[in-house]
């Protein structure tokens, strides 16, 4: 299960996994359960006092500054247009909380427990009956179905990733239960669990003005939400400060002791990396999370962090594994076939690129779940190949006899090699240089062209180290860098022929492959599914992940997928590294006994005020 309380909204889904064993009944017999695990029983017993990864005795108080990139329209993140402000998710409770040292479990927020059947046709909530919206009115099981019932019909995402969820009704005075239209789905209970709650009587009622809000368009009214946080004061489009309801109602239970530290939480909006990382080293706001490989190597050497003033770390994530990738959309035909796809594979020169640009920091990614135990490797054996001779037919014929490998290796003969053999795939596909000409072409004398889509000017430079590769082979590539907005339009749109992108995934797969490579995800502009794939094997190889009965299976049934999406070449793998680079000016403390999920700040983390001394500024 990937549970992120994020509101960049590139996904919302969060995924999960299936469990060895299901959880014991509770003692009275009802079946309430305080916490849902996919793994088998939680870690946290009933009536535990917070989780093992967070300082129950944290300070409260201070303020942390951090940025973002681009601008912002809205404080409804719920809906396809616009673009939502940093830093929303925090108004808003869910009915069950994460736990981040476990695969895939969540506990009590909203709700107190949860119950389902033996069949998993459905689930039912108990809501907590002191549970509030920050104007002090209770949240209710009308609340939970409204919020349930309009996400689904506004949001695209919603309506795909609850798509097996028909039905919300009260079944008590603090009851909610969900009926599904399918059994055996483990994971469904806890994907409900993981629903936003919105405030009805706010969104149907009346702004100052005396208009009618409008949950389906995009508003920069302060919602009214159950969260740790509220709008403190904004800027359009430039900043936006959180402060901390001193009276939240849910502070003192255990999924919160320890986190939500900070008194106020900005966000100030920067054009690009380069201007944001400027705006750091003078002190404009507290905390960078460096991306580029380059910019680590050599722009953090100011003297702030020669004084100690700044401090550079980097925190391992171990908990979730990732496709980063250029991403061909097929749904154009000059992508469609495979061997051209795979032939823009064989020009890239990780090995050089990741000598000369990025320092030696990373790792080529060879998996789309990469880092983790789910990952193919070798031959598929054992109940891996029986899951895939059952999509034999549909599937290319190297997924049983051959690794899954990217091209390897560097210098000038064997780059020849390389791309002696992507000229011999763009001819077998196509695609060929008449005489006397340098481009190559199809039958209908259409030019094999490419457009590289970025919002980031860091990644250029990727890019052109692969144009001259390219264009040798008579590919003629252009390079468009737009703003964030036309970006996030363009992506939607499905306007464009190769964009950067990435998938994060959980040790714990589930619902939201669908979304990110099933068939009935390829022409919902919300989804992940940026390549437009519609492949039956993709299909029933991601319900084999979603309907798996135990681990094993789950794990046999992620690696066939993941070997036949490889085999696919939907994509050019990039790199990766397995942790967060970070520099903060060090005004702030965090636990000892973190979990592997990168840094976690602001979330973990609080304000150390004689820190705070020492460094100055402000």
């Amino acid at each position: 299960m990937m549970y992120r309380r994020w509101f960049g909204f590139l996904a919302i889904l969060m995924a999960t996994a299936l469990p060895a064993a299901a959880q014991s009944p509770s003692p009275d017999g009802s079946g309430w359960k305080h916490g849902l695990s996919l793994m088998g029983d939680v870690k946290y017993p009933e009536g535990f006092k917070h989780f093992d990864y967070v300082n129950p005795d944290a300070p409260k108080g201070g303020r942390v500054r951090l940025s973002a990139i681009g601008t912002f329209d809205s404080f409804n993140p719920f809906i396809v247009t616009g673009n939502p402000a940093a830093g929303v998710a925090l108004l808003y409770d869910t009915l069950m909380a994460p736990s981040f040292d476990e695969a895939s479990s969540e506990y009590g927020l909203i709700a107190d427990a949860a119950r389902y059947p033996e069949d998993y046709s459905s689930v039912t909530f108990r809501l907590r009956p002191e549970a509030r919206w920050h104007d002090g009115k209770p949240i209710t099981t009308e609340d939970v179905i409204w919020s349930f019932e309009t996400l689904k019909k506004i949001f695209p995402t919603f309506n795909r990733y609850y798509q097996n969820v028909v039905k919300a009704e009260a079944t008590g005075e603090h009851e909610v239960t969900f009926t599904f239209d399918q059994s055996g789905n483990r994971e469904l209970p806890q994907i409900v669990g993981q629903l936003y709650v919105l405030p009805k009587h706010w969104w149907e009622g009346t702004n100052d003005k005396g208009e009618k809000r409008d949950v389906t368009r995009g508003t920069l009214e302060p919602p009214l939400g159950s969260g740790p946080y509220k709008i403190k004061s904004l800027s359009t489009g430039r900043s936006v400060t959180y402060e901390r309801v001193k009276d939240y109602w849910a502070a003192d239970l255990p999924v919160n002791r320890g986190i939500n530290n900070f008194d106020e939480i900005s966000y100030d909006y920067f054009r690009d990396r380069t201007v944001a990382l400027e705006a750091f080293k003078a002190d404009q706001f507290d905390y960078n999370l460096e991306a580029s490989a380059k910019e680590w190597a050599t722009s953090y050497k100011f003297p702030a962090v020669e004084q100690g003033k700044v401090k550079l770390e980097m925190f391992e994530d171990s908990g979730s594994g990732i496709m980063q990738a250029f991403a061909f959309n097929i749904r154009r035909e000059k992508f469609a076939d495979p061997r051209v796809r795979r032939a823009f594979n064989l020009t890239l020169d990780f090995e050089e690129m990741n000598r000369t640009l990025f320092y030696g920091q990373y790792k080529r990614i060879d998996s789309y779940f990469f880092g983790t135990e789910l990952a193919s490797s070798g031959i598929p054996q054992g109940l891996e190949r029986e899951i895939l001779e059952t999509v034999k037919d549909d599937i290319p014929p190297e997924v049983f006899t051959k690794p899954y490998t990217n091209p390897t290796g560097t210098g000038r003969e064997v780059m020849r090699e390389h791309l002696l053999e992507a000229r011999r795939l763009l001819k077998e596909a196509g695609w060929d240089i008449p005489d006397g000409e340098r481009v190559l072409k199809n039958a209908k004398g259409q030019p094999l062209t490419v457009e590289f889509l970025l919002v980031q000017p860091s990644f250029e430079r990727v890019v052109l180290f692969m144009k001259p590769s390219l264009e040798r082979l008579g590919i003629q590539v252009n390079v468009r860098i737009v703003d964030d907005s036309q970006y996030v339009n363009r992506v939607r749109g499905r306007d464009y022929d190769v964009i950067v992108t990435g998938w994060a995934q959980s040790l714990s797969p589930g619902n939201e492959q669908r979304y990110f490579w099933g068939s009935g995800a390829a022409d919902d502009p919300g989804s992940q599914n940026f390549v437009g794939i519609k492949n039956p094997a993709v299909d029933k190889l991601i319900d084999r992940v979603i309907y798996a009965k135990n681990r094993e299976e789950l794990v046999a049934a992620t690696r066939a997928l993941d070997r036949v999406l490889l085999w696919n070449h939907y994509v050019v793998p990039n790199w990766t590294l397995n942790a967060d680079r970070t520099a903060r000016w060090d005004r702030f403390g965090h636990p000892d006994n973190m979990p592997k999920r990168g840094s976690m700040f602001p979330t973990i983390w609080w304000y150390d005020e004689a820190k705070a001394a020492a460094v100055g500024g402000r």
